[in-house]
């Protein structure tokens, strides 16, 4: 009933747009179909993925993603890194105003980097650089009102990655008007193209063009270059349903969908209502084994499941032939997936059946946890339960909600599950991701203490040769152990009414609404 009444508001507000008479293609709000509402807009804080996409249309950070997972300035107009890589020191961009109006200086970069390292905050990436991950941030000072320097307590490859990730909020920055004088968080008053205009919740969240927006200049990548502004309004439609979503873009009640299903990219791509666009993910979807289970701890009968498995038929029937199989945690888009990364084994039926006897496997049953929440990780168990039952091996499938799913995995407390991780955007953190000492986090699938080892020397080094040869490293190791097995990267597929313009997906998947448009008289 709640979209319903929503549908109704925005056709309402449709037709009020269409008759206006003086309106142009650029005064019109640009509806979004977002599948759940957002948690806050506080960057990196109480958040969840559709709070990041939409937060970052209004915060922007020192440095941001490409396209490609580079790293490359974004507040600041220049980085300079000491010989030692210990000494980071940023440049602000000349004539950077905040959506009310107001200067930003380097003092701004230190009130909100204060906030975030204050624990009180609860910063989703508070220990990635105060010395339990990443980086230990030693201090921070502002020589002029242009200068920012950060100091590290040793060098590691992955501190502009971290400052840029999208789960950090991309550590944007924010007026201090963003707080009110007991210093609770407000809303965002940040210099990104967009601000905050209205947040109905369960309904939608609306961003106004910002009108001090101040662009760099430069192609559109990634949450860099020139990212102004070209309609007047945003509005991010909650539509949890995904057959709701489907109906309400053909009827154009919604204009863009961010994350359309594989099933429908045939049907979409046909339509001349419609234009898709798709790339690469930087996400996982994986079977996952607790390697301290009674059976799966003995490596045979896990490496006897991965040669059961016909990988690229079961990639082709999970994604609709929209993903290539992947059998590494290192995504397909990474400029580090090479030769070894992309190898993928060929089914072996009788050497599967060989381990089993070696391992003194008798039949017994193997619990498959799954959820139909994500319907691909469902399938995925089905297919591994048909395929592995041609070895011998005897699957159960149990079928939970997401949300005791995901704590099942929190917990470690499973045998095997079909898992999906979120987009990681550089190599040592898709290791790190299920990489890790079991007794101290028991969702990680990977405790090899020679890999958590090379795991940590991967953030250290910035040489790309190095890195590649520590990352073939790795994958080497982990498919010896199997503590998983990843099936693909997947695709990141978006839709759009005929008359949007500028519209482009990435690896990431969430939308981006800058230098979008609708076409003139349509």
């Amino acid at each position: 009933m709640k979209y319903h009444n929503l549908l109704k508001t925005a056709a309402a507000m449709a037709l009020m747009a269409a008759t206006a008479g003086t309106a142009t293609a650029q005064d019109k709000t640009m509806r979004v179909r977002i599948n759940a509402d957002i948690r806050s807009t506080d960057p990196g804080v109480n958040r969840d993925a559709n709070s990041d996409a939409i937060v970052l249309h209004m915060v922007e950070g020192l440095v941001g993603y490409r396209d490609d997972a580079s790293v490359a300035p974004l507040l600041a107009k220049s980085v300079d890194v000491s010989a030692d890589g210990k000494t980071y020191t940023f440049k602000l961009r000349d004539g950077l105003k905040f959506s009310d109006g107001e200067p930003l200086t380097s003092a701004d970069v230190l009130a909100s980097w204060q906030r975030y390292v204050d624990p009180k905050t609860a910063w989703r990436c508070l220990k990635d650089v105060t010395g339990s991950s990443v980086a230990n941030v030693t201090n921070v000072t502002a020589p002029d009102a242009s200068t920012v320097v950060f100091t590290l307590e040793k060098p590691t490859a992955l501190f502009l990655a971290t400052l840029a990730r999208t789960d950090c909020g991309g550590t944007g920055i924010y007026q201090k008007s963003s707080l009110d004088a007991q210093g609770k968080w407000v809303k965002p008053v940040g210099t990104g193209p967009f601000m905050l205009q209205e947040w109905r919740s369960g309904q939608y969240v609306q961003l106004a063009a910002n009108p001090n927006y101040v662009s760099p200049g430069g192609e559109r990548t990634g949450y860099v270059g020139d990212k102004t502004p070209k309609v007047s309004a945003v509005r991010f439609m909650v539509i949890p349903d995904d057959a709701a979503a489907k109906a309400a873009l053909y009827s154009g009640d919604i204009d863009v969908v961010s994350d359309v299903n594989n099933a429908d990219v045939e049907e979409f791509s046909a339509s001349n209502k419609l234009k898709v666009d798709k790339v690469a993910s930087m996400g996982l979807t994986a079977l996952l084994f607790q390697t301290r289970d009674p059976l799966l701890k003995d490596v045979r009968i896990r490496k006897a499941l991965l040669l059961s498995l016909d990988i690229p038929q079961m990639t082709e029937a999970l994604t609709n032939g929209q993903s290539p199989a992947n059998l590494s945690v290192i995504p397909v888009p990474s400029p580090y997936s090479g030769k070894l990364q992309k190898a993928v084994p060929a089914r072996n039926i009788e050497e599967a059946k060989k381990l089993l006897a070696e391992a003194g496997y008798k039949g017994q049953p193997i619990k498959w946890l799954a959820t139909k929440f994500y319907p691909s990780l469902f399938d995925a168990a089905v297919l591994t339960q048909a395929m592995a039952q041609e070895a011998g091996i005897n699957i159960e499938i149990e079928t939970l909600d997401w949300a005791t799913l995901l704590d099942r995995y929190t917990a470690g407390n499973y045998s095997a599950m079909s898992f999906t991780y979120s987009a990681r955007l550089d190599p040592s953190l898709s290791f790190d991701m299920v990489s890790g000492n079991k007794d101290k986090s028991p969702n990680k699938v990977w405790d090899n203490p020679e890999g958590l080892k090379l795991i940590n020397e991967s953030t250290t080094i910035g040489d790309d040769k190095q890195r590649q040869a520590l990352f073939d490293k790795l994958e080497g190791m982990i498919r010896t152990d199997v503590p998983l097995i990843p099936l693909y990267s997947g695709t990141r597929i978006g839709a759009v009414r005929a008359n949007v313009e500028g519209y482009k997906t990435w690896p990431v998947g969430y939308p981006r609404m800058w230098g979008v448009s609708f076409a003139q008289g349509k």
